[in-house]
Formats: C-alpha cells, sequence, structure tokens
C-alpha cells in the first residue's frame, strides 16, 4: 500500500482544505512530520485513518466529540479525500462524517447523513465510480489492506507509547494486544468449546452418579435393618470409585438380606405348629359343646310336642269328616248348577211371552208351532211379488239414468257446437304464437353475445374502482414509510453522533485505577469524563439502527404493493374501457365508462334477455298447445256423432220399459194388503214368525229344566245318606276346600315329624354322654388359637417381607449395575475430554508452563516478533541487545509471553523494564518495525509501502539517533517511505524531507518542504 495525496478538509485543527503529497515525501525515502504542541500533526494520521476506515483510531474516537473543525465556515462541509494504491488499483476514497449544516429553506441548521464515495483509476477511461455504500466501501478497502483498522493503526502508524507499555507489560496485557492483531480469537474458541465438552460431560457423570446414589437410597430403603448394620458408602457425584462401592454395598445388602429370610422362615415353621395344635384344642371344645347344646334343645322340643297333642287329635279328625264331605260335593254342585238352569229358563220364558199377544199368553209350545207354521206359508206367497217392487224400482233407477245421459248428451252437443265455431281464431292464434318464440330465440342468441362483455366490462370497472382507492391508500403508506424512514434515519444519525460526542465519557467508564489510559497512556486519572444529559449508550444507537432498517423494510414493502395494486388498477381499467359500445360511451372519461353506465346497461341487456328467453321458452308449449287443440277438435267431433247415436237409442229403450212397468204395478197392488210396499207387508209378517220361534223355543228349555232341578235333588239325598250324612245341609257345613285341608294335613305332618326326631334325638348317646361332662369353655380356646394365629400371621408377613425384600435388592442391585455399565463410556469420554480441556486451558499435571491454547499460539507469534526486531535492535544497538522471546514462569503466573532482552556486553538475559529510557525507545520502534513485518506476513503479504512512526526520539543521543535513522533509512532498500511525526529540533537538520503542521488563529495549515524545496 502506498499513500499518494491526502486532501483534508475543516477536519480537526485544519479550517480549510489541505493538500498532502505523499509521492513528494515519499521520494526521499524518510520525511519528518513535525509541527508545536496542538498544531495537529497526530489529525493527519486520524485522517489516513479515517479515510480508510471510515473512524480515528479508537484512542481518539471520544464519545461526544466531533471531526468537523470549529474555525471551519458553516457552508464548508467536513471531508477527507485520499488516494492511494493498494493491490495494484489506484483508488480514491471520499468520506464526509456526519455534520450540521444550514437548512436549504429557513433559519437553522439540520444534520446532514455521513457520506462516502469509493473511485478507482483505469487508464483509458479515466476515473469510474465503484460505490457509495459505508458497508461495501469497508469491505473493500479492508479486503485489499488485509488488516482491520486496529492492525492498521498498530503496524502502519506505529504508536511507540503502546509498545514501550508492550515492553514493561505482564503477560496478561501483552496477551490482549497480541489477540487483537493476530486474531487468535478461534484458539480461545477452542478452549472455551472444550471447557463446554467438560462441563457437559461432567454434568452427565455426575448425574449418572446421582442416578447410582439415588438407586442407593433405594437399596437402603429396601434393605431395611441390613441398612443400618452396613450403611451406604458416603461419597459425592464424580468421585472415581463411587460406582464400585456401590455395588460392593448393594452386595454385602443383598447376602445380609438372605440370611434374615432364612430366619424367618425357621420362625414361620415354629408359628405353624403351635397353631395347628391351639386349632385342634378349639375345634374338640367346640364339638362339646354343640353336644351339649342338642341334648339341652332336645329336651325343650319333647315338651312342647306333648303340649300339641291334644290339638294334633282334633285336626286328625276335622280333617277325616272333610274328606267324606268330599264325595257329596259333585252332587251338590250338579243340583247348584241345575237350579241356575231353570231360573234362567224361567226368566226367557216370561220376557218371549211378553211380547206376545194377550191371547197368546197362556199358550204351549204347540200351539205356538202350528202359527207360525202358518205365518211362514203366508210369507212364501209375498216372494213373486218382491221380485217384482225391486224390479219396478229398478226401471225407475233406469228411467232417471236415460234422463240424465240425455241431458248430459244435450250440453256436450251445445259446449261442442260453440267450441268448434271459434276453432279457426285458435288455431291461428297458436300458430302466431309459434312465429313470435321462434323470433324470440334468434334475439335471444343475440343478447346473449352482447351481454357477457357488457358483464365483464362492468366487474373490471368494479375493480377498477376498489383498487382506486386502494391505490390511494397504497399510495399513502409509502409516503407515510417514507417520511417514517427518512424519520428513524435522522434518528439514527443523531443518535450515532450523540454518541460519538459522548464517547470520552464511555471510555472513562473503562478506566481502572492504577493502570494507563488507552488515550493518553496516563496511569492517573485526575478528571475522568462524565456522561451528561442525554447520553446515547451503544445499546439505544442500534436500537435506533434496527428501528431505521426496519423502517426501509417497510418503504420498500410499500412500494412494491404499490406498484402491484398499479398494475392491477391499469388492467382493469383497460379490461373495463375496451369494446366499450354506444351506450357507454356518453359517460366514458379519461377513466373509460363508469359503473353506472355500465350497470344500467347490463340491466337493460339482462331485462331484454330475460324477456326474449321466456318468449323463446314457449316454443315447445305453443307447439304443444296446437297439437292438443287439433286433438281436441277431432274428439269433439267425434263426441257429438256418439251424442246423437245415443239419443235414438234411448227413445226405444224408454217405450220397452213403460209396458214392463204397467204389468209389474198389477202384480205389487194385489201382494200389499193395505200396506205401503210388499217389503213392508213381509217384514211384518217376519218378525212375527221370529217372535213366536222365540217363545216355542223358552216354553220347551223351561219344561226340561224343571225335570234336571227334580233328578239332581234325587241324587243329592242319596249321595249325603252313602256318605253317612243325615242331611245334605249337614254335609255342606262340613266341606273345607284345598287350601283348608292342606293346611290341617301340614300340622298333623309337622307334629308326627317333630315327635320321631325327638324321639331318635333322645336316643343319641353321645350326646347324652356330653351332657354329663362339665360345660365346655369354647371362647377361652378360641382366644389361644387367636394368640398362635396372630404369630403366624406376623411370621407369614415377616417371610414375604424378606422375600420382597431380596427380590427387590436383586432388581436394584441388578438395575445399578446396568447404570454402572451405561455410564462407563460416559466417564471414559468426560476424563478425555477433562485431559484435553485441562491441557488446552494450561491447569493440566501435563501442562508443565501452565500454557493456554491461545498464549501457546500468541507465544510462537511473539517468537516470531522477537526474531524480527532482534535484526533491528542490534543494529540500533551497536550490536549490543537483542530481544527473544521467553516461556519461563514468573511467581504462580502462568508462562507464555514472557520478553527479555540479552545484553551482549554482559551475557546475560534480563527483563526489558531494566532498559533505560532512549533503549526502551529504540528497543520498542525495532519491535513495532518486527511485528510490522510479521503482521504484514499474516495478512497475506500485502505490501506496505508508507509508514509513520510517532514520537519518542527526544529521548536518545546522537549517536543512537544517527543509528536509528539509519535503520529507518535503511527501509527504503524494501522501497518503503518512513513518516516520522515528531517535535524534536535536530531531526529537523538531519531530515531534509518534511511536512511541517503550522498552528493559526483561523486554523492549522500544512507546508511541504521537499528535499529540493518548499511548498505550500
Amino acid at each position: 500500500m502506498r499513500l499518494h495525496t491526502l486532501h483534508i478538509t475543516a477536519f480537526g485543527p485544519f479550517g480549510a482544505t489541505q493538500e498532502i503529497d505523499f509521492d513528494a515525501l515519499s521520494a526521499a525515502g524518510l520525511f519528518l512530520l513535525h509541527g508545536p504542541t496542538g498544531a495537529g500533526k497526530t489529525s493527519v494520521l486520524d485522517a489516513v485513518c479515517y479515510a480508510l476506515y471510515g473512524a480515528v483510531p479508537g484512542a481518539r474516537q471520544s464519545p461526544g466529540t466531533s471531526l468537523r473543525s470549529d474555525h471551519a465556515p458553516a457552508d464548508l462541509p467536513t471531508e477527507v479525500r485520499l488516494e492511494l494504491t493498494v493491490g495494484g488499483r489506484r483508488l480514491e476514497i471520499t468520506r464526509r462524517p456526519a455534520q450540521p449544516r444550514p437548512k436549504k429553506r429557513g433559519g437553522g441548521h439540520t444534520t446532514e447523513k455521513a457520506q462516502s464515495w469509493l473511485r478507482a483509476y483505469d487508464p483509458e477511461d479515466g476515473w469510474q465510480a465503484l460505490s457509495r455504500s459505508h458497508q461495501e466501501i469497508g469491505e473493500e478497502i479492508t479486503q485489499l489492506i488485509g488488516m482491520s483498522r486496529e492492525q492498521f493503526c498498530q503496524v502502519v502508524l506505529l504508536p511507540q507509547g503502546d509498545f514501550a507499555r508492550f515492553l514493561r507489560a505482564d503477560a496478561e496485557a501483552r496477551g490482549r494486544l497480541l489477540g487483537r492483531l493476530f486474531d487468535t480469537r478461534r484458539f480461545a474458541a477452542v478452549e472455551e468449546r472444550l471447557a463446554e465438552l467438560r462441563r457437559a460431560a461432567e454434568a452427565q457423570v455426575r448425574a449418572g452418579d446421582d442416578q447410582i446414589l439415588a438407586l442407593a437410597q433405594r437399596i437402603a430403603q429396601a434393605a431395611g435393618p441390613a441398612a443400618r448394620e452396613c450403611p451406604p458408602p458416603d461419597a459425592q457425584p464424580g468421585e472415581p470409585g463411587l460406582a464400585d462401592a456401590v455395588l460392593g454395598w448393594a452386595a454385602t445388602a443383598r447376602s445380609s438380606a438372605r440370611e434374615r429370610l432364612d430366619i424367618a422362615a425357621s420362625v414361620l415353621a415354629t408359628a405353624e405348629s403351635r397353631h395347628a395344635a391351639a386349632r385342634h384344642a378349639l375345634d374338640a371344645e367346640r364339638e362339646l359343646a354343640a353336644l351339649q347344646e342338642r341334648y339341652a334343645e332336645t329336651r325343650r322340643r319333647a315338651a312342647a310336642v306333648e303340649a300339641g297333642r291334644a290339638a294334633h287329635e282334633e285336626a286328625r279328625e276335622r280333617l277325616g269328616r272333610a274328606r267324606k264331605a268330599d264325595l257329596v260335593a259333585p252332587a251338590l254342585e250338579l243340583r247348584e248348577e241345575a237350579e241356575r238352569a231353570y231360573r234362567r229358563a224361567n226368566e226367557a220364558r216370561d220376557r218371549s211371552r211378553g211380547r206376545l199377544p194377550g191371547t197368546l199368553a197362556d199358550a204351549g209350545a204347540e200351539q205356538l208351532a202350528a202359527l207360525e207354521r202358518r205365518l211362514r206359508e203366508e210369507l212364501g206367497g209375498l216372494e213373486s211379488a218382491r221380485r217384482a217392487e225391486h224390479r219396478s224400482a229398478e226401471i225407475d233407477r233406469e228411467r232417471a239414468a236415460l234422463e240424465r245421459q240425455a241431458a248430459a248428451d244435450d250440453e256436450l252437443i251445445r259446449d261442442t257446437e260453440n267450441w268448434l265455431a271459434g276453432w279457426e281464431t285458435t288455431r291461428q292464434d297458436l300458430q302466431a304464437r309459434i312465429d313470435a318464440a321462434l323470433e324470440a330465440a334468434t334475439r335471444t342468441e343475440l343478447l346473449a353475445r352482447r351481454l357477457d362483455p357488457a358483464r365483464r366490462r362492468l366487474d373490471a370497472a368494479r375493480r377498477r374502482d376498489a383498487l382506486a382507492a386502494q391505490l390511494t391508500v397504497a399510495q399513502r403508506r409509502l409516503a407515510e414509510a417514507r417520511e417514517c424512514a427518512l424519520g428513524t434515519r435522522e434518528h439514527w444519525l443523531d443518535l450515532r453522533e450523540r454518541r460519538l460526542r459522548g464517547i470520552a465519557a464511555e471510555l472513562a467508564g473503562q478506566l481502572v485505577a492504577g493502570e494507563p489510559c488507552a488515550v493518553c497512556g496516563s496511569a492517573d486519572h485526575p478528571a475522568p469524563a462524565r456522561t451528561g444529559a442525554g447520553h446515547v449508550d451503544q445499546a439505544a444507537e442500534e436500537a435506533a439502527e434496527t428501528a431505521h432498517r426496519s423502517a426501509e423494510r417497510a418503504r420498500a414493502d410499500a412500494e412494491q404493493a404499490l406498484a402491484v395494486v398499479r398494475e392491477r388498477h391499469e388492467a382493469a381499467r383497460a379490461e373495463a374501457a375496451e369494446t366499450a359500445g354506444a351506450e357507454t360511451a356518453t359517460d366514458a372519461g379519461a377513466t373509460g365508462p363508469t359503473v353506472a353506465a355500465l350497470a344500467s346497461l347490463v340491466d337493460t341487456l339482462t331485462g331484454e334477455h330475460a324477456e326474449a328467453y321466456r318468449t323463446a321458452a314457449g316454443t315447445h308449449a305453443a307447439r304443444e298447445a296446437l297439437t292438443a287443440a287439433d286433438r281436441e277438435q277431432r274428439r269433439r267431433a267425434d263426441d257429438r256423432q256418439q251424442a246423437e247415436r245415443r239419443a235414438a237409442a234411448r227413445t226405444s229403450r224408454r217405450e220397452g220399459l213403460d209396458r214392463e212397468q204397467a204389468a209389474l204395478n198389477e202384480v205389487i197392488d194385489r201382494a200389499r194388503a193395505g200396506y205401503a210396499s210388499v217389503g213392508e207387508h213381509a217384514a211384518v209378517l217376519q218378525e212375527r214368525v221370529a217372535l213366536l220361534v222365540d217363545a216355542a223355543g223358552t216354553v220347551r228349555e223351561e219344561e226340561t229344566a224343571a225335570a234336571r232341578l227334580k233328578e239332581a235333588d234325587d241324587r243329592l239325598a242319596d249321595a249325603a245318606f252313602r256318605a253317612g250324612f243325615d242331611t245334605p245341609r249337614a254335609a255342606a257345613q262340613t266341606l273345607l276346600d284345598d287350601a283348608a285341608q292342606r293346611t290341617l294335613q301340614h300340622r298333623i305332618d309337622a307334629w308326627q315329624a317333630e315327635s320321631a326326631a325327638v324321639a331318635d334325638r333322645l336316643a343319641e348317646t353321645g350326646a347324652r354322654a356330653a351332657a354329663d361332662r362339665p360345660p365346655a369353655a369354647p371362647h377361652a380356646a378360641q382366644e389361644v388359637c387367636d394368640r398362635a394365629e396372630r404369630a403366624l400371621r406376623e411370621a407369614a408377613a415377616g417371610l414375604d417381607a424378606a422375600r420382597e425384600r431380596c427380590a427387590e435388592l436383586d432388581r436394584l442391585s441388578r438395575r445399578a449395575a446396568q447404570e454402572v455399565r451405561a455410564l462407563g463410556p460416559v466417564r471414559e469420554e468426560y476424563e478425555r475430554v477433562a485431559r484435553l480441556a485441562g491441557l488446552t486451558a494450561g491447569t493440566s499435571a501435563d501442562n508443565a508452563r501452565k500454557m493456554r491454547l491461545e498464549s501457546y499460539v500468541l507465544a510462537a507469534r511473539l517468537e516470531q516478533v522477537a526474531a524480527a526486531a532482534t535484526a533491528r535492535l542490534q543494529r540500533m544497538s551497536s550490536g549490543r541487545y537483542q530481544l527473544v522471546h521467553s516461556d519461563a514462569r514468573t511467581g504462580g503466573r502462568r508462562a507464555g509471553l514472557g520478553l527479555h532482552v540479552i545484553d551482549a556486553w554482559t551475557g546475560r538475559e534480563r527483563d526489558t523494564a531494566t532498559l533505560s529510557g532512549g533503549e526502551t525507545f529504540f528497543a520498542s520502534l525495532a519491535l513495532a518495525l518486527g511485528l510490522a513485518d510479521v503482521v504484514t506476513d499474516e495478512a497475506g503479504g500485502v505490501r506496505l509501502d508508507t509508514l509513520f512512526i510517532d514520537e519518542g526520539f527526544g529521548s536518545l543521543d546522537d549517536q543512537t539517533l544517527d543509528e536509528v535513522l539509519d535503520v529507518l533509512d535503511s527501509l527504503r532498500e524494501r522501497d518503503r517511505s518512513v513518516g516520522i511525526v515528531s517535535h524534536v529540533a535536530d531531526l529537523r537538520r538531519r531530515i531534509p524531507a518534511q511536512l511541517e503542521v503550522v498552528k493559526e488563529r483561523h486554523g492549522s495549515a500544512v507546508r511541504l518542504r521537499a528535499a529540493d524545496g518548499l511548498s505550500d
């Protein structure tokens, strides 16, 4: 990388535009940047850094500070433009920070956002613009240079104060600086990852050990008394011997439980024998008590049998008489049935005689039968007259039917003649309907072809109007989104500028008492900056930036939504306007026909189409009507001819009926005999015959019932005498029903059975012998048996508990063994990861120097830096000093980043803190140059043709200064130019190429003094 020109406008102390020609300065190889304190020497380096990375070195980017010069006029913007060659390309970078400017309209100021431009030079086409994006320019420059801003500030600007502190710093401070320069975060990430894996594996091992300890607690609970004799192992999760200890203790608990199981089995056998003896004694006492109670109960039952003997004899006698009376029962029932039949027959005879005339009230059955036969003969003589009367009625009905048919035929003939009179008119009307329907069908097709396009245009017009409203809403939302995006961007830039102005307070918050300040290098902090009102922190700035990006996305979404709505609106408007006919031409404007006009057209066409369709739909009906009318005309003509024929036939039929009616009337008049009709006369005769038949039958039944009653009385008297009763009444009083007889029989049988049972039980010798013995004591025997049974249950429960305890211990022991086997691979993985994590973290016993992995890598880099620095340090110190890396431990600290100097005069190695002030300067200068070489190689070998060295030359004597300048001048061998930033007056005499920064009242200015003259 080689710098060509730098233009600084309104930046820092420079109120106007200043141009620096680095090509002229670099021609001499070594140039001096000098000027009074506060003139702006460091601001030149800040401008270079700002042009490349968009920010000044971190130590000078204080919060709340502004890069704009207070000397610059209000209308002159702050700008830095740098022209350089890097990676074989000539580039021009222009940057403007966020800054206030006068408003274009009205008074006051507004904040203008930061801007950046990147251009590249092409020999044929000249300068070509590449990008205006801050992010793209930053990524492009970082990729070309190969270094971050922090690395660039350490390698190109070479701040000597930092490297002097680096020489005297401890290993931790050196590690922080080297880590930033060489970006060893990936090695620190490896350490952290291994630590995380170790913690995760340790957690798994502890979880497994917790499971094993939980199983041990369950084994202790299951073991019961055995666990109290041998308590579980007192080990913590993670201890190596935990698993083996738990398994050994579990085996001991199982052995003790099996011993207790054998003891419980012996106790149960003893309890079973004692319980069997007690049960046998209890059964014997219970049997004795049962025999004694049986004998006493038998004596009580014998007394009761003797007391019921008299009642038993009475029941036997009563049952015998009742059974004799059962022999008379059929005769009694027969006599009662005969009496009931006689009463019914007598009542029926009286009812039938009451309906006969008084002259026949005492007539016998024979007299009534003779009268019945005479009436039946008379009734048979009326049968032919009844048929004649029936036929006369049929003739009347037939004559009436003929009259009805004649009237119907007359009406039919009149209606037919009237209908046929208008037939020709009806036929013409129906034909006209058919012609009109055919014409309407043609019109329907024409209207349908016009209606579909009209409906499509109407739908398109409605979509057009709806999309027009959506278009207005989308335009309003886009305007709001743009305004919101602009507001959030201005708010973000404002917060960013306010944070930059207050960065001093933010850095002051990181100060530690006794440690050097990152800005000035002093270990004293007399007045650190304080956070003022309205201070903006990084979180607020990032939140504002996130809000701005969200607003930008919303604006892009609104633009896309507006484009979609606009495209749909144009398509709908074109569809609504196409093929618009004369009907809507008067209402069509720039946006096409209105919805109202198209709706009116559609309604008109729809109505006409519906009317034409309805008319056309009647074609088939009209044709069917014409066909039906033709059929009706032919049918009516036929009906009229048939009616005329039927009229002629009815005339001849009437004449025949009149002749037959006259003959029948003569027969009917003779048979009526004064009644209204023959049927009435026959009905009277039939009623009289029925009365006579009923009366004769009831008289005969009454006579038969009287004879049966007399016969039943004779049989009853004979049955009672044979059964031993004096009268039938006595036999009836002795009768008992089946239920009463069964009750008496049960009582007799029960007494006899009880008497036999008592006799049998009194004959038992065992019960009599038991009664002679002392009273039995079953309750005492029961208590003894209960105590033996409780002891047996306790022994059985103890045995079951011992068996369950053994089974549970076996099951839990198997689970514990499974857990131990499953935990084996996890524990091996933990031990492997723990060894690696301890090794990389420097805590393992295998790591003798206690070096972390990152420190090890940085130690290798420091060794390279020390070797590169020694090549220049020996020339600067006339071969006396050389820098070496030391990995020795100091005190209790870890080794790895020690830095010593070897003094050739004494041949001894000592700490760099023992160097004098001048020696520290050229040692740190050599270290800085060596570090620049190593970092450059680390960055991919990017060539750095311009370097700057800031301060420190005032501590050297003349000889050492010459040697240092010779070393710096030798850098030209690698085609480099070195700029020395210093206010040492002796350097102005030794270095002819100079860039002087002059401090003036209206702002600083630069003057270029090349080897051949002076220029402004």
